[in-house]
């Protein structure tokens, strides 16, 4: 008699471990690309004209300002880079496994675009918000002197914040965050997955590991759309975050009383504002983390699935 053949219970690398990958990816990434961000948010915050373009924004803070204001804001966006990513990937990868087939196992491309926009919609509110509105509100700082500047530091400047505006403040621009974010991811996961099986015929559980410059590539490839299709929300958020409520500083009322009023004011192309610093720190960005992330999970995949038994 035959014996009918046992199908193998195909492991998973667990979400953990997804969450640890994302957040050492982002320490590398936080530190190589802050400069970027800075900048990002100058030209986006710059009603006058003040900056003409990348160059010359980063040049006048750098001369004006000393150089390491190019790294203003470091502290608290690599401590929300870290703690985003290891959020990103980790619901990334529960919500997943919510989404596969309970059967086959086999997750749609609906199911990771899904997947892939709720974890943008869980780091924005959790984490992405209230870190921005801190970064960004000592970025749009201009100034040398210490005694001279409003917020002292990250945590004083969230102080202030919920002083000033109440413990909401935090959350100012969570809308288009939410938006951002959540398209963002969306693509971004679908897109890298789509890119590794292209490119590389790579696919999770697999036993392949790539080179950190393959998983640069496809991490390269897969941040640029997302900038474009969600530059609006962007402009919209990172307006929201800057503006404060103590004393009639309230412009914008809202994320979409915001984009009228930048569009009547300020021309359409305002709304892409900051674009193209954006598109040199996320795809780089991207590339930066992923090549990290891959090499941990490749190692764990190699050490801890394909060398033990199933």
């Amino acid at each position: 008699m035959g014996e009918e053949p046992t199908q193998k219970k195909t492991k998973t690398i667990p979400p953990y471990m997804k969450a640890i990958s994302g957040s050492i990816g982002g320490i590398v990434e936080a530190s190589c690309l802050q400069p970027i961000d800075v900048i990002k948010t100058r030209l986006q915050l710059d009603r006058s004209n003040t900056y003409k373009g990348i160059i010359h924004c980063g040049t006048t803070v750098a001369r004006t300002e000393g150089v390491r204001a190019l790294w203003k804001g470091l502290t608290p966006f690599a401590t929300h880079l870290t703690l985003k990513y290891a959020l990103r990937m980790g619901s990334n990868a529960v919500l997943q496994g919510a989404f596969k087939d309970s059967k086959t196992g086999h997750l749609s491309n609906q199911g990771r675009v899904l997947a892939g926009f709720g974890a943008g919609v869980l780091e924005a509110l959790i984490i992405v918000t209230p870190f921005e509105v801190v970064k960004i509100r000592l970025q749009q700082q201009k100034g040398l002197s210490h005694e001279l500047l409003k917020y002292k530091g990250p945590i004083h400047c969230a102080r202030v914040i919920i002083r000033e505006d109440g413990l909401r403040g935090l959350w100012a621009g969570a809308a288009p965050t939410v938006m951002r974010n959540g398209t963002n991811q969306a693509a971004m996961f679908t897109a890298k997955n789509a890119f590794d099986g292209i490119l590389w015929k790579k696919h999770e559980g697999d036993g392949q590991i790539l080179q950190p410059w393959q998983s640069m590539i496809s991490g390269f490839l897969a941040g640029t759309a997302g900038p474009v299709c969600t530059g609006p929300f962007d402009v919209v958020k990172t307006r929201l975050m800057a503006q404060g409520r103590s004393v009639g500083e309230v412009k914008y009322r809202g994320m979409f009383h915001a984009i009228s009023t930048i569009y009547a004011e300020e021309g359409l192309l305002a709304l892409w504002k900051g674009l193209l610093p954006r598109l040199m720190r996320i795809p780089p960005g991207q590339a930066i983390m992923w090549g990290v992330a891959d090499q941990v999970i490749g190692f764990y995949e190699k050490r801890y699935i394909h060398n033990s038994p199933l």
